[in-house]
């Protein structure tokens, strides 16, 4: 009986499915690196090696995709309601893990804590947004 569920057909929504999810976790992992680098770039008190870069982003992509998984399940309308606060939230304790967790990540003040946690947020939902697109638009081309 077992056979069956092991065909190419069967595993066909798995492909399909890794081939949306893959270019997601991409995206994500480059917004969130360019806010992050934006945020050191811009905003006072804010500093960043190249340890520091690398587990936020790191930390920043597990965080998001367990996160996402979680308010998927909620009813939409709640969803909706929470992605915006929660991304800000997810951000705060991004940057708070790699700051703790490597000493790459340097934030000095509570002014620009707030500051590197909206700028990181807003690249990062800006990157989420465009990106997609910008991947449909190339496939719809070479189709």
């Amino acid at each position: 009986m077992l056979v069956g569920f092991f065909t190419p057909t069967a595993l066909r929504p798995t492909v399909v499915a890794m081939r949306q999810i893959l270019p997601r976790a991409v995206v994500l992992l480059g917004s969130w690196a360019i806010g992050l680098l934006v945020a050191a770039w811009v905003v006072p008190g804010v500093s960043l090696s190249v340890s520091g870069f690398t587990v936020a982003a790191v930390v920043f992509s597990v965080a998001q995709a367990i996160l996402s998984l979680l308010i998927l399940k909620l009813p939409h309308g709640y969803a909706s309601l929470l992605l915006g606060g929660t991304g800000l939230a997810l951000t705060l304790v991004a940057l708070s893990l790699a700051s703790v967790l490597t000493h790459g990540l340097t934030i000095r003040g509570i002014a620009s804590w707030v500051a590197a946690t909206v700028v990181v947020w807003l690249v990062t939902t800006v990157g989420a947004i465009s990106l997609p697109e910008l991947f449909a638009r190339d496939e719809a081309r070479s189709n």
